[in-house]
């Protein structure tokens, strides 16, 4: 890993990778999304209402994906302070929170039809909130303290603390009576659900995942580059 703790050399291999990650990832959302829209039937229950799910369930994949690759970033920042740990926790949180927002809005939107409500106290819903407010919480605390290392610790803390959630997130529908539905893709013996609205579900998530590393690499970037304008901006006062 601390092949990579140069941000010159990490520059190097974001910038090369960049235009291939937004090119799969544009095809990827034009295809699944096509799929989705238009090729994929409509459910026999749910009508079609059910394209609502294509974007919904990628999304909440993706708000617990990124939530661990925080927590999984911030451990590495605090055990071995790798350099370029924090600036990577930094640059996924407004990401993660985007797609748990998401989540939570196509949830609501889907809900309306299906359950009467466009909100309930749902364990997995309310899980889902806590998760994104935990979001919100580690950027606020990230640049809540003037020196820089004290933010950046103590929201490394915070999203350590806050991963206890992701797998009550994952196995609420099974801990508890709620009204959302068990898992019907990733489970034991296999998806239930057709092939025909599996595809378009996969490419969609393929293709979150793939904005996510775009996404990934530019705000780095940009982190990288606002620090070297920090520093410079300190060594010319200091020189002052």
């Amino acid at each position: 890993m601390h092949r990579f703790a140069n941000p010159t050399r990490f520059l190097k291999i974001a910038t090369a990778i960049q235009p291939w990650v937004m090119a799969v990832t544009v095809i990827l959302t034009a295809v699944g999304l096509y799929m989705a829209l238009i090729s994929s039937p409509a459910d026999y229950q749910q009508g079609e209402s059910v394209r609502i799910m294509y974007v919904h369930v990628p999304a909440a994949w993706m708000g617990m994906f990124c939530y661990a690759a925080l927590a999984i970033a911030s451990a590495v920042a605090l055990i071995w302070k790798h350099p370029l740990a924090d600036v990577a926790a930094k640059a996924t949180a407004p990401v993660g929170a985007a797609f748990t927002f998401l989540s939570l809005v196509t949830g609501s939107l889907w809900g309306k039809p299906m359950w009467g409500t466009w909100w309930v106290w749902d364990a997995r819903l309310t899980s889902m909130l806590i998760l994104f407010f935990l979001y919100i919480g580690y950027m606020a605390l990230f640049d809540a303290f003037d020196d820089r290392a004290r933010g950046a610790k103590a929201a490394a803390i915070l999203s350590l603390v806050g991963a206890v959630n992701l797998p009550i997130i994952k196995f609420s529908v099974n801990w508890w009576n709620t009204l959302h539905q068990p898992a019907s893709v990733i489970k034991m013996g296999g998806p239930s659900i057709d092939a025909s609205m599996l595809w378009p579900l996969f490419l969609l998530a393929i293709a979150f995942k793939g904005y996510y590393i775009w996404v990934l690499l530019v705000r780095m970037r940009q982190e990288l580059t606002a620090n070297k304008v920090r520093i410079l901006r300190a060594k010319q006062a200091h020189g002052g």
